[in-house]
């Protein structure tokens, strides 16, 4: 039997999580604070029990700002019967009845065991940094001692801001006046005059909105005219940039929409990633050029390198990998408006294709 082995320094495996079908959680948006995972079978088997109360009697080290605590089980027995329950906020218990989780993270055996049965398992900790990389894989022992030596490091950890000892650099560019005052004005003004529609979100390929999770409202823009004056003007100002830093040669671009995070809807947006499995799987990068200047909040951030926001100034673009964790604080005054397309290159042009073609929309593929 052979397991997936994660220590110190290997990248928390969010991605084969985020694309399972059976792991509804998305473990990749909680970066930016310590995450401490236990995965076991059973919270009656007495050694996980134990870990458990440990866990409770640390209860105040779980907070969901500094660190969060999930519980890996897979009985579906352990939560009717009252041996696990939520401790929000900070404390989660996962339902893996089929062990996707634990055996993408290696608490079970790759291989399924004779008859159907799921296969050599094995309990343990594993503690993951603010940037999503493994910090510690820790067998889980019988004693008081193994469970607390997992909660010692977790005290003795620093803030997640000083975790690397220093702020981390995040991987985006900030170009200087992409567009003109008098283009943002223009923008503007046609939402303004449109009013803009609510925007959502897609949950397992359909459109819901959750106004929890994100709230704006955008103006798509249909003049051939201004569509092709934006994409040249990004042509200019923003390829080459991209090219140049991220050896990337965009060729196509989308999503030509003006976004507005108003003060009067507490508009935001949580931490997401803009590249999701199925019809965003193609995106390379998000552009988000500020188009007014007069709001306060509705900063962007990478929870994965810094708690940080960024306001740029109008005309200002904020150019990043649309894998990468991002989110928009809550504006708090005034307007924020912003023009935010995405790019992508032949190969990603190649992933819609298909995607679209999975979904017999293949003549939506011409832009």
């Amino acid at each position: 039997m052979s397991f997936v082995n994660l220590s110190r320094g290997d990248l928390f495996p969010w991605a084969a999580l985020r694309d399972a079908p059976d792991v509804p959680f998305g473990y990749h948006t909680v970066a930016g604070r310590y995450l401490v995972f236990l995965f076991y079978a059973s919270a009656a088997e007495p050694a996980v029990a134990a870990a458990l109360a440990a866990v409770r009697g640390g209860r105040h080290l779980f907070d969901d700002e500094r660190a969060c605590f999930f519980g890996m089980g897979r009985d579906p027995a352990d939560k009717a019967a009252g041996r696990v329950a939520d401790m929000l906020p900070g404390v989660r218990f996962m339902d893996d009845a089929s062990g996707t989780a634990a055996r993408i993270c290696g608490a079970l055996a790759r291989e399924p065991g004779a008859s159907g049965l799921p296969g050599a398992s094995r309990p343990f900790w594993l503690v993951v940094d603010p940037t999503l990389h493994v910090l510690a894989n820790v067998p889980l022992g019988a004693g008081p001692e193994d469970h607390e030596a997992v909660l010692r490091m977790l005290r003795e950890l620093p803030a997640p801001k000083d975790y690397a000892g220093f702020e981390l650099p995040v991987p985006v560019l900030l170009l200087p006046n992409v567009f003109d005052r008098a283009l943002c004005r223009h923008l503007v003004g046609l939402y303004d005059a449109d009013g803009g529609s609510e925007s959502g979100i897609y949950r397992n390929g359909v459109g819901v909105n959750d106004h929890s999770f994100k709230r704006r409202r955008d103006f798509t823009i249909e003049d051939p005219q201004l569509i092709r004056r934006l994409q040249g003007t990004i042509a200019r100002r923003v390829l080459p940039e991209i090219e140049r830093i991220f050896f990337t040669k965009v060729t196509r671009m989308e999503r030509y929409i003006v976004g507005c995070y108003a003060a009067e809807d507490n508009a935001h947006f949580r931490p997401h990633r803009d590249n999701g499995p199925g019809l965003t799987a193609h995106r390379r990068y998000a552009v988000s050029i500020n188009l007014s200047e007069d709001f306060d909040g509705g900063e962007v951030s990478f929870p994965e390198y810094s708690q940080r926001g960024i306001k740029a100034p109008q005309g200002w673009a904020v150019v990043f990998p649309a894998a990468i964790l991002h989110a928009v604080s809550r504006v708090t005054y005034g307007r924020r408006y912003a023009f935010l397309p995405f790019v992508y290159d032949e190969a990603g042009a190649k992933i819609r294709e298909e995607q679209l073609r999975s979904l017999g929309m293949l003549s939506a593929a011409a832009e």
